[in-house]
């Protein structure tokens, strides 16, 4: 049978997999305790001699279809979900990572990434943040200690692009592991597995669940690396092919041990919402597109954050390596232009902390999320007190361009 596209395996994935009774959609399974006539079989499960489910923080039915779900649109070789995008990112790394090892990561991170890489270096393991938009200085902080780069896709909340394909080089060249934040682009936008990644994370909560209804994460193994060349692989996962290794240890040290399951409900959420990807991404990355343009020739702007404006510095790469630029942006105001006065004159345009709902959201950058990370980090970051973050909704573009003007005129 031929390949289908995004759309059409996404939609399909649950009803592919031969769900019971023939429902279109996976079932919620609520169930914690999974019952075998026979206890030999149950002792079976346990040892991973035979297929089945032993205990809900470990393996459900219905967060296994998103599971699949999740690995098809990566192009992946298998996935594991998580309670949240931290949850997946924290349980990673302290599963693969040990004291005296060694990250690079790039300095324009997520602000939570970032104060848990903090808590990594209070555990012995050592981290050299960089600017990653150029490869080299990723490569001039490596050590015989490093074992693993993190990046993200595209920087929030100034939307800097790493060098994404020469990054991957790198690490292909230096057998690292090359972890790929996608959650600001998404499967839909770009496929990490392209430049070289290892590990994919996705906060599920963001575009793929896509409603502001359910919170989940994921880490996606591209099947690409050697885990044999890893020497932080525990004996006892070290059985069958390599490749798979990996993505054991993180199901295994991560998920059971750390217990940041996916409930099922919330799963479901997000495998439906999963759905209209295409759909929403498309629509909010193309209104993002008109207001940037429009916030990039305003008076009361003083800069404008858009890969998809000529004037960005990472536009070409932006533009070969994505489908779009991505739905969200970031804006400095002018000297005497008060940030919360903005923000609170729009209508439409909703003051909040989320990212890849399908509402526009918007948030005082440096007061809020980044808050923690102090004026010396943040200028080291390019955010600035002014500046204002928006994740871009499916709204009518008119709607949008006339809360955009009054707000910023007045």
């Amino acid at each position: 049978m031929s390949k289908k596209g995004f759309f059409t395996t996404n939609l399909h994935s649950d009803r592919k997999s031969n769900p019971e009774h023939g429902v279109l959609h996976k079932a919620v399974h609520p169930s914690v305790a999974y019952g075998y006539d026979d206890a030999r079989e149950l002792a079976a499960v346990f040892q991973g001699k035979k297929a089945g489910y032993s205990y809900g923080r470990q393996l459900n039915p219905t967060v296994i279809a998103l599971q699949n779900r999740i690995t098809k649109m990566e192009d992946g070789l298998d996935t594991v979900a998580f309670a949240t995008g931290m949850a997946a990112i924290a349980s990673t790394f302290l599963s693969l990572l040990r004291a005296g090892d060694h990250i690079v990561s790039s300095a324009f991170l997520f602000g939570n990434t970032n104060s848990f890489f903090g808590t990594l270096q209070n555990f012995g393991i050592d981290v050299s943040f960089v600017d990653a938009t150029d490869a080299a200085n990723v490569e001039s902080a490596l050590t015989d200690k490093t074992r693993l780069v993190f990046v993200e896709t595209i920087a929030n909340p100034v939307t800097q692009i790493a060098d994404l394909e020469a990054i991957g080089k790198l690490c292909n060249d230096r057998g690292l592991i090359y972890c790929v934040d996608n959650t600001m682009t998404s499967p839909h936008l770009f496929l990490p597995k392209s430049v070289g990644a290892t590990l994919i994370v996705n906060s599920l909560t963001k575009y793929i669940g896509g409603h502001g209804n359910a919170l989940g994460g994921s880490i996606t193994d591209c099947g690409n690396y050697d885990w044999s060349r890893f020497d932080n692989i525990y004996d006892t996962y070290k059985k069958g092919d390599p490749t798979s290794w990996g993505i054991t240890q993180i199901k295994k040290k991560g998920l059971r041990d750390m217990g940041a399951s996916l409930g099922p409900e919330a799963a479901h959420h997000l495998a439906v919402g999963s759905e209209t990807l295409p759909l929403r991404l498309d629509r909010s990355c193309a209104n993002a597109q008109r207001l940037a343009e429009f916030c990039n020739q305003h008076k009361n702007v003083n800069a404008t954050y858009y890969p998809g404006l000529d004037s960005h510095p990472q536009h070409e790469r932006a533009s070969r390596l994505f489908k779009s630029y991505g739905a969200i942006f970031s804006i400095d105001l002018v000297a005497g232009v008060d940030c919360f006065d903005v923000l609170n004159r729009m209508e439409t345009v909703v003051s909040s902390s989320n990212l890849g709902d399908t509402r526009t959201l918007a948030i005082p950058v440096a007061h809020t999320i980044y808050f923690e990370m102090g004026p010396e980090r943040r200028a080291s970051m390019g955010i600035a007190d002014s500046m204002i973050r928006f994740s871009v909704g499916i709204e009518d573009i008119d709607d949008l361009l006339s809360d955009f003007e009054a707000a910023l005129e007045r």
